[in-house]
């Protein structure tokens, strides 16, 4: 019986094994092919770590300053606008929806995502994009600069890539780890944020 029972366990220590080599085992960020060409922003300088919900870690030395010139401003509903424009905005990328993403993008951001839209659409590619759990989103650091607030969050997702091309079809899911930035400038009675920057990060 007890020869039977270790049999068991070593059945389902491999099945568990296996699992969890199936899940580390993807990818973990997106490949440099995956991302546009980055904006580059100024450093912020290091303030002083803040704990919470979505805020683990979070540099949030500017928080007080923001709600200061924002007292409307509160980091849960910032943080589900944020989850909200992200998957919006990988959905449109992936889909080529120029419509949308000049609605939610910067300029110069506009211009990288259009370039690689370009791109793609000429080798005859097309992606679709399906998220296979919500997207976490957590506030990395946070600062007010003559009126404008600028807001880093960490996004971690987990989703599923069908391409096109003319090598045939293929399916691919990927688990990302980014850095997008948002602002928005406080002085104007537009309370929507803007993508300005987008940096590949550590999962």
């Amino acid at each position: 019986m007890r020869y039977f029972e270790l049999v068991i366990f070593a059945v389902f220590a491999a099945v568990v094994l296996y699992q969890l080599y199936a899940v580390l085992g993807r990818r973990i960020g997106r490949q440099p092919e995956d991302l546009p060409a980055a904006i580059p922003l100024a450093d912020t300088d290091q303030g002083p770590a803040a704990d919470g919900p979505g805020m683990a870690g979070a540099d949030l030395s500017g928080l007080a300053a923001v709600r200061a010139k924002d007292p409307s401003f509160e980091t849960p509903v910032f943080l589900a606008g944020a989850r909200q424009a992200y998957e919006m905005i990988v959905i449109a990328f992936a889909a080529g929806d120029h419509a949308t993403l000049k609605n939610l993008l910067s300029p110069a951001v506009a211009e990288s995502f259009e370039a690689a839209i370009a791109k793609r659409e000429a080798e005859g590619r097309t992606e679709k994009i399906e998220f296979l759990l919500p997207p976490r989103a957590d506030l990395d650091r946070i600062e007010l600069d003559n009126g404008t607030a600028r807001a880093v969050v960490r996004f971690l997702a987990e989703f599923r890539s069908r391409t096109k091309g003319p090598e045939g079809e293929a399916v691919d899911d990927r688990r990302t780890a980014e850095l997008w930035t948002f602002e928005r400038n406080l002085n104007s009675r537009d309370p929507n944020w803007t993508l300005v920057h987008v940096d590949a990060a550590e999962a």
